[in-house]
């Protein structure tokens, strides 16, 4: 080319076209969804596509870094404004986490899953657990709790009597008003609920959108809330089928529970055990039937003193066909699973209660294979025919057992028993804490969520502890912190884990989450159960669920809040379902929310990526590269004049997104609005306490084929 004769115009144009464009760091991308881990939940020594995206021609060099290997990766293809590239790495058995290093000239820059650094960070990466796979069904699936006392009473003829038998220091209670709120100490109390109820309230589950049900223990129980299980192996008569009814209650002064012979009745014949399992397994039926799921309540770290094995209240002591219990024998076939503490025979009452509760003897795993044998069973049995249930949620799991040791071979044990019965089965744990010790694949599936979902969001949006017991200014609207604390506490998930775990705003032990939008710290009983109903928003609620919708993982909405109820934390936060008083707009917000997820592979299995935070403001981006889902929430007491850019999710540099929901204190709704992508960013007014769920579409997604 003749270099001289070239005019300064054609000059300064080569110049232009040759010149290497600034390093774009927040083009950056990579985790461990489907579109950057193929197959996403790899196998075992197979070979897994591992794929990092950069801004289109602005890097040199890409390698994927693990332990102590550092492989480059190619330039496999590109897709508008972006390159892709590959490695194809052989994984054996064993867990294994990674990282990227990009290098731009002098710039070089390591990639980890809270985004790039110029630091190498060997403790953090992106993890995968080959041979460890979570049931499909559960990914992103909507899920509802049931604290089935509470739900609905569709059976009169089953509900627990007053003074039916002697518990905790009084009689049991039925309470005649389903209005009533919950009492101080109201393990006694009995509203009726029952899974007739379930069953004649399905039409409104499968309308609200809810994919699985997760129920509270169901297991022969003398309270409320059923923790503290009497019989494994049946389904309680009093939420189920009582067919043969005998026997008087206590009269009054009498707190003895041999004489409770209407109680023992119930809980011991084989008739109402039986039915009551049959029972339970056709509403299961009816349930899959409906495209729903169902997971049960395991709580096998203890059980409790009205127990058959420990007989405590002598219930069981001199009926036909029950072995003689380890609290009345020392020769019991049950003794081993109990720890006792010297004393004396018969009526030992010095065992090992967990947290010290004389109600809930702790289990006694290291003394007894029978124990764990028999435990082991139980898990079988209720996942397999007839019963078919698909998921255990396993309570105080980490606590099981005395020794970490044991704690962690039983799990494995109880993992393979559930696999090998039902492989679709899930295993959720309630977990306070870190809970990557148990999620290595060999273990529980995933936990209860409160870490990397439940407390950040209350914080973010609330500032209230999620008990309701303390109010932190700091958090409120601290939209670094939080970001921090979901990307500290998601690093203890794989994405095998993170996409099943259950996401929830309240539950049955945490204050309710529309009464946290009252910023009142307290409980009922320094209060009053008319505080927890005082002052609360219901735009901020909105706002929360409208998050719970869009995040990774299984959103599961404790019954009742989609109705907007109140209440402090346990017990009153067991408040009845407000049948025939239902905020009916708040019901229909949480079915066109779960709507719009249920309709977007994106909201459910797909990326996710911080695009913005200020205080009282956060945007994030749900996508994969054929579609993208922007998320912008605006909790200020005021409007704001917002500008996202949202080019990091693939969105096209100049286009339009699509609202698919938009709620403010004026209330929700779903007629879409159009805003125009300038420079791969939107420009939006957002009223105040108000989110927004955006959607925009490539034209098309070039096949992976489609090299450069």
């Amino acid at each position: 080319m003749d270099f001289e004769g070239t005019s300064m115009s054609e000059k300064k144009q080569m110049y232009i076209s040759n010149m290497r464009p600034v390093f774009n760091r927040r083009a950056l991308f990579s985790d461990t969804s489907p579109d950057y881990v193929i197959p996403a939940e790899p196998n075992a020594y197979s070979v897994v596509k591992i794929r990092f995206r950069t801004a289109k021609n602005n890097v040199d060099s890409v390698f994927f870094l693990c332990e102590n290997e550092r492989q480059l990766m190619q330039k496999a293809f590109s897709e508008e404004d972006f390159d892709y590239y590959e490695l194809d790495i052989k994984v054996d058995d064993r867990p294994f986490c990674y990282f990227f290093e990009v290098n731009c000239g002098r710039i070089k820059m390591y990639y980890y899953p809270g985004g790039a650094d110029r630091n190498i960070r060997e403790n953090d990466g992106f993890r995968i657990i080959p041979g460890f796979k979570t049931p499909d069904w559960a990914k992103g699936a909507v899920m509802y709790q049931i604290y089935v006392d509470r739900f609905c009473n569709g059976d009169l003829s089953n509900d627990v009597l007053t003074n039916e038998y002697f518990y905790i220091g009084d009689y049991s209670v039925k309470v005649d008003d389903w209005n009533k709120y919950p009492a101080q100490m109201g393990v006694r109390e009995f509203y009726g609920g029952d899974l007739q109820g379930v069953w004649d309230k399905l039409d409104y589950l499968q309308e609200l959108g809810i994919q699985a049900i997760y129920f509270n223990p169901l297991f022969v129980s003398p309270s409320n809330h059923k923790y503290d299980i009497q019989d494994y192996d049946y389904i309680d008569p009093h939420i189920a089928k009582i067919v043969e009814d005998e026997g008087e209650v206590l009269q009054p002064g009498d707190h003895e529970n041999k004489n409770a012979s209407r109680y023992i009745s119930r809980v011991t014949s084989r008739k109402n055990l039986e039915a009551s399992n049959r029972f339970f397994a056709k509403l299961v039926s009816e349930c899959h039937n409906r495209g729903i799921k169902v997971i049960i309540d395991g709580v096998f770290n203890h059980c409790g003193s009205f127990n058959k094995w420990m007989d405590r209240e002598r219930i069981y002591e001199n009926q036909q066909g029950y072995a003689p219990g380890a609290f009345i024998t020392e020769d019991s076939p049950y003794h081993s699973f109990f720890k006792f503490y010297g004393g004396s025979f018969p009526y030992n009452t010095n065992y090992d209660g967990w947290w010290g509760h004389d109600t809930l003897p702790k289990m006694n795993y290291e003394d007894s294979p029978v124990l764990e044998q028999y435990i082991l069973n139980i898990a079988r049995k209720w996942v397999s025919p007839p019963y078919s249930v698909d998921g255990w949620r396993l309570d105080v799991a980490a606590d099981l057992g005395h020794t970490p040791e044991t704690n962690h071979k039983f799990w494995k044990k109880f993992r393979r028993a559930v696999k090998e019965c039902n492989p679709d089965a899930i295993i959720i744990a309630e977990h306070y804490g870190n809970p990557s010790a148990w999620l290595q694949g060999d273990e529980w599936d995933t936990v209860m969520n409160y870490d990397a979902f439940m407390e950040p969001v209350t914080w973010f949006l609330t500032g209230m502890q999620k008990h309701s017991d303390d109010y932190r200014g700091d958090q409120f609207g601290n939209a670094e912190s939080f970001w921090g604390a979901m990307r500290y506490h998601s690093k203890a998930f794989s994405s095998s884990s993170l996409n099943v775990a259950m996401n929830e705003l309240s539950n049955h032990d945490h204050s309710r989450f529309l009464t946290r939008t009252n910023h009142k710290v307290g409980r009922m009983n320094t209060l009053g159960c008319e505080a927890a109903e005082q002052g609360v928003d219901k735009a901020v609620l909105r706002e929360a669920v409208l998050m719970q919708m869009t995040w990774i993982g299984a959103p599961t909405i404790y019954y009742g809040d989609e109705a907007g109820v109140c209440g402090f934390t346990d017990p009153d936060n067991r408040r009845t379902y407000p049948w025939g008083r239902e905020d009916h707009d708040l019901i229909r917000f949480h079915k066109e929310l779960i709507r719009i997820r249920k309709e977007s592979k994106e909201l459910r299995t797909g990326s996710i990526r911080c695009l913005m935070s200020e205080y009282n403001v956060i945007a994030y981006g749900r996508f994969s590269r054929k579609n993208q889902y922007v998320v912008v929430v605006n909790n200020n007491d005021y409007e704001k004049v917002l500008t996202v850019s949202v080019w990091t999710t693939g969105a096209p540099k100049e286009g339009k997104m699509v609202s698919l929901m938009k709620t403010d204190r004026e209330g929700f709704t779903t007629e879409p609005t159009e805003y125009a992508i300038e420079y791969g960013h939107i420009t939006l007014t957002l009223a105040a306490t108000s989110a927004i769920v955006l959607k925009t579409e490539k034209k098309s997604c070039n096949s992976d084929a489609d090299m450069v």
